[in-house]
């Protein structure tokens, strides 16, 4: 009985000490709706409707405090194959970034993964701060035919999930 008790708390040592090496990781947060926030970023999907399919573009308008999140990537992946195809490269937010990609693209790479970062030129090694990852486009997404119409949207819609968290624009 003792020697099952030492062991269960063991493992239970274990378990903690595999929760503190989680959490010195990247924070990652499943993103379902068309706009998402947290302090420090706000983001916003649409959907700018082309002529033809092929010319539809899916976009994400991604808004930040500089000081919480200096550069995002943009990565789709193949939750199957794990074959990634970067979207953005890691870009400076300083005056927020536009993400526009082909909605066929989403057919090959459904998840969309959403690197923010700490610094503005992060290195190949520097892990991001917070990852927001998406599966597939999502359904509360409008579209809109027009480029100004989704501007307008996704300023407005940008504000309002920004107040949703009590947080101010960058």
């Amino acid at each position: 009985m003792r020697d099952s008790f030492i062991a269960a708390l063991w493992w239970l040592a274990g378990c903690g000490a595999m929760g503190v090496m989680a959490a010195d990781g990247p924070r990652e947060v499943h993103g379902s709706a068309d706009a998402f926030a947290a302090p420090g970023v706000a983001l916003a999907w649409g959907v700018l409707r082309g002529a033809t399919e092929a010319d539809t573009r899916i976009v994400i308008r991604i808004a930040t405090d500089r000081n919480a999140f200096a550069a995002v990537a943009v990565i789709g992946t193949d939750p199957f194959t794990k074959g990634e195809r970067p979207i953005l490269p890691a870009t400076p937010t300083a005056a927020g970034v536009d993400v526009r990609v082909p909605r066929a693209h989403f057919a090959d790479f459904p998840r969309t993964e959403l690197r923010l970062f700490g610094s503005a030129n992060p290195g190949p090694d520097e892990a991001p701060k917070l990852i927001v990852f998406y599966l597939g486009v999502p359904d509360t997404a409008p579209e809109f035919a027009s480029a100004t119409a989704l501007e307008t949207y996704l300023a407005a819609r940008i504000a309002r999930a920004r107040e949703g968290i009590g947080t101010k624009p960058p």
